[in-house]
């Protein structure tokens, strides 16, 4: 399929995980992609590899935690491509905590990571979107919309950014950009691999969270932002796509 053939499409976090496989997803597809990250020569590889495939691909640094590296990122990629078709908000951290010891500052910062970057990114790319009649797809979780314990600051993170894409679904929905949110339960990144789990756990509660006992692979979540970004899904506005194995039934 060729469903991005001469759009442009800003993808963040792609140094890795979800967002390299998104990246690789739409250039397959014939987009032209900025990659973003805060792992520079993770996202230059990324890049490099794309161009090695044949895409047309260029990398930019940024910091999901400073203002003006997110709003220049949008600059960035207008500059270098002189469009912008589809925003995917896929950078994000994530922690785990017994509640009781959750510090406020440690929610404070996942929220500006998870939250306070894709608000400022969305309000960067809109007036080229409303050019483009393009849209913005952002990674929420399975964790936004049943309860995850010990992911409480990352679940309601995640819950503000599904309710954020539904708000700017009804407000920009007359401007013809869409805003939606795709909700993965356990997926196979080295995203578990940058926080621990505090001791004392119950294991049953977070076996919940693998009704399947695998977690999925980036691509499958990958394919689905491609669906979703693609004028296939021009209906399909507002919505938090689940893709959890049925982590929510």
């Amino acid at each position: 399929m060729r469903r991005f053939d001469g759009k442009v499409c800003l993808v963040t976090g792609a140094a890795a995980g979800i967002g390299r496989a998104t990246a690789i997803r739409l250039s397959e597809e014939g987009a032209t992609v900025l990659a973003a990250d805060i792992n520079e020569a993770g996202v230059r590889e990324t890049a490099e590899l794309l161009r090695s495939r044949g895409a047309r691909c260029e990398s930019l640094r940024f910091d999901a935690m400073d203002e003006e590296s997110c709003r220049s990122l949008v600059a960035g990629t207008v500059e270098h491509f002189g469009q912008l078709d589809v925003l995917c908000n896929i950078a994000g951290a994530c922690r785990a905590d017994h509640f009781l010891d959750l510090k406020l500052s440690d929610w404070e910062r996942m929220f500006r990571i998870n939250v306070g970057s894709v608000m400022v990114l969305c309000q960067a790319a809109i007036p080229h979107l409303k050019k483009t009649r393009g849209n913005i797809v952002t990674i929420s979780s399975a964790s936004a919309i049943a309860g995850a314990a010990y992911w409480s600051a990352y679940g309601a993170s995640k819950a503000a950014v599904a309710s954020l894409m539904r708000a700017l679904a009804v407000e920009f929905s007359g401007d013809g950009v869409r805003a939606n949110a795709i909700c993965p339960g356990g997926v196979n990144t080295g995203l578990a691999s940058t926080y621990s789990i505090p001791d004392g756990i119950d294991p049953a509660l977070v076996q919940r969270l693998f009704p399947l006992c695998e977690a999925a692979e980036p691509g499958e979540i990958a394919a689905a932002v491609a669906y979703i970004a693609s004028t296939e899904a021009r209906y399909v506005n507002g919505v938090s796509f689940g893709i959890d194995g049925g982590q929510l039934l």
